[in-house]
């Protein structure tokens, strides 16, 4: 079998190339070129985003994710770099919940709470890939099954995470689900963002189309909403992500909470603007979920050695991840967010727009 095959269409090419091997499987690295240069680099491992090469103002390509050249560095080091986190993202309050009934006990892997699908969520597995024709780009779609049980959530679930890069310089994440019983499905995309390429992201100026935000106590949101409005987390128009991030207060400090997203909760509608004043790199996001997490890495401590030996430190890169409300199945206001019953597919649409100015 051949290590490395390539595969061009009239707007780009595919090449999957090996990436190691876990529990006696190969892991493939897939890497996705379209008609402007940008390069996708995509793992079977965890459906992580890898790599995304952007152009700047002047036309020079730089890499504006965090993550490893290896696949050891996911294995050992990772805090959800690229990922596609499931079954369910986010934090549920005291890992359990009740459905049908029936108490459901989860891994407190962030002890109390459950956090992003357990000990061994869709972050640690492998994924089937297959490729896909598109339209003006190139595209990825990844599967897996989901067993009844895993993790301690109930059902079968199918899902799928479809990864496109267009000509127009568009990132398109799909991801999909079904289940055969009822149960809770939230899935995010969890990519470290740094338009930049390397350094801080507090220069970065953010736009969050959120007037409300879900606060915790201090991590898990309690149920209310409250208006942005006068406080450190009032990003409805652009500013600095480090002008009041010692104001978001946390241990460590920044930003780690969900933004109610402006308008219709289930239509594809815009959620952010991030720019880089420096390169002049400009990445706008739009989805189709009610909230999204806005994370500035504050757990990074430089002990993580990401790509070319880089280590990772503190506000070194950032999260916009799209999603149900976190704990939403424990809120009875928000708990249809994350339902889902056989027979209602789950379907979560990101669009990651990439411009320079």
């Amino acid at each position: 079998m051949p290590t490395e095959s390539v595969v061009a269409s009239p707007s780009g090419s595919t090449a999957r190339l090996p990436f190691g091997r876990i529990d006696g499987q190969d892991v493939h690295l897939y890497a996705m070129r379209n008609a402007s240069g940008m390069t996708l680099k995509v793992a079977t491992y965890g459906a992580i985003v890898t790599s995304l090469e952007v152009p700047d103002r002047a036309g020079r390509l730089v890499d504006v994710v965090l993550g490893h050249d290896r696949l050891e560095g996911y294995l050992a080091h990772s805090p959800y770099f690229g990922a596609t986190v499931g079954r369910v993202a986010n934090r549920i309050r005291d890992a359990r919940f009740e459905l049908g009934g029936k108490t459901y006990h989860l891994a407190s892997n962030n002890a109390p709470h459950h956090l992003h699908g357990g000990a061994v969520g869709w972050d640690k597995v492998l994924w089937n890939a297959r490729e896909l024709t598109w339209p003006k780009g190139v595209a990825l779609a990844l599967t897996r099954r989901s067993p009844d049980g895993e993790e301690g959530y109930p059902g079968n679930v199918e899902a799928e995470t479809v990864y496109a890069l267009t000509d127009d310089c568009e990132l398109r994440i799909e991801m999909s689900a079904r289940t055969d019983a009822t149960t809770i499905v939230n899935m995010a995309h969890h990519t470290y963002w740094n338009l930049a390429g390397s350094g801080s992201i507090a220069g970065h100026h953010l736009v969050l189309h959120a007037k409300r935000y879900t606060p915790g106590d201090p991590m898990v949101p309690t149920g209310v909403e409250q208006p942005v409005e006068g406080t450190a987390f009032d990003f409805t128009t652009a500013k600095p992500i480090g002008r009041d991030l010692v104001s978001a207060g946390g241990s460590p400090v920044g930003y780690d909470h969900n933004f109610v997203v402006d308008g219709d909760p289930t239509a594809l509608r815009p959620v952010a603007r991030l720019a880089d004043p420096g390169s002049g790199r400009v990445m706008t996001i739009a989805a189709n979920q009610p909230g999204v997490q806005f994370y500035s890495g504050n757990f990074l401590d430089g002990t993580i050695v990401g790509r070319s030996g880089r280590p990772y430190r503190q506000h070194d890169g950032l999260c916009l991840e799209t999603q149900g409300f976190p704990n939403a199945v424990n809120v009875p206001a928000w708990r249809s967010q994350v339902l889902l019953k056989p027979g209602q597919p789950y379907k979560h649409t990101m669009i990651h727009r990439f411009t320079a100015e």
